[in-house]
């Protein structure tokens, strides 16, 4: 939920208890059959991003008459690699606003299916969100814990576009992403032939591959799969 938002609830049920006003209950938003939390990839705008959307989009026509509702993860998805500090602190407030976002729906919504989901450095949010320890050599008061073993019991797959390859995230002294245990046989991983950001090619930058997930079959390929897994 957006902060400001709390902040004015919070306010207004202050200030209409001083005036011995009754204070309206404000109702819950009903529990979908599945939750997408998707992370948005480098440098797009604040939402789901391109990918994101034609991954929901896919889903949906895959999923029977389910209800399907999204989150989109909220962080900066900054571009600065050159500066290691900032492009470390935008990845870990993904993780830590994923994981916190898995953990509420499970909460409030036992029943609902969690879809976890992310393209590029959006892959790498989702990924290290799945993880079942603090990567070696990563301060462990820097990073958020791993999740709760049994939330993981609501995660009914994850699916990660163009997820960063060892060799990539290297080259910003980045650990490589690894899926937790709980989560391997529940993760689809996509890589497009080409692309340079997952297919573990040293250095440079992304290649055209990169960028045509929405077009290359595989965001219904993910759906295809994550359907499978209700």
């Amino acid at each position: 939920m957006n902060v400001s938002k709390v902040i004015g609830v919070a306010a207004a049920t202050v200030c209409a208890g001083l005036l011995g006003a009754p204070v309206p209950s404000a109702s819950a938003e009903p529990c979908s059959d599945l939750e997408v939390i998707f992370a948005r990839g480098t440098g797009e705008p604040p939402g789901v991003g391109g990918v994101g959307q034609s991954f929901v989009d896919a889903l949906r026509s895959e999923a029977g008459g389910k209800s399907v509702s999204v989150y989109p993860v909220n962080y900066a998805a900054s571009g600065n690699f050159n500066d290691t500090t900032e492009f470390a602190q935008t990845v870990v407030d993904g993780i830590r606003d994923a994981g916190a976002r898995v953990q509420s729906t499970a909460a409030a919504c036992p029943d609902t299916r969690i879809v976890l989901g992310g393209y590029s450095q959006g892959a790498a949010v989702a990924g290290f969100v799945t993880s079942a320890e603090v990567p070696e050599g990563i301060p462990a008061a820097f990073v958020p814990q791993p999740l709760p073993l049994e939330v993981a019991d609501h995660v009914a797959a994850v699916a990660l576009f163009g997820k960063p390859s060892a060799a990539w995230t290297s080259q910003y002294g980045a650990p490589s992403i690894t899926i937790g245990p709980a989560y391997t046989a529940k993760t689809i991983q996509l890589c497009a032939q080409g692309d340079t950001i997952c297919d573990g090619t040293p250095g440079g930058g992304p290649s055209f591959a990169h960028a045509l997930y929405p077009v290359n079959g595989m965001v219904g390929e993910a759906a295809t799969f994550v359907a499978g897994r209700r």
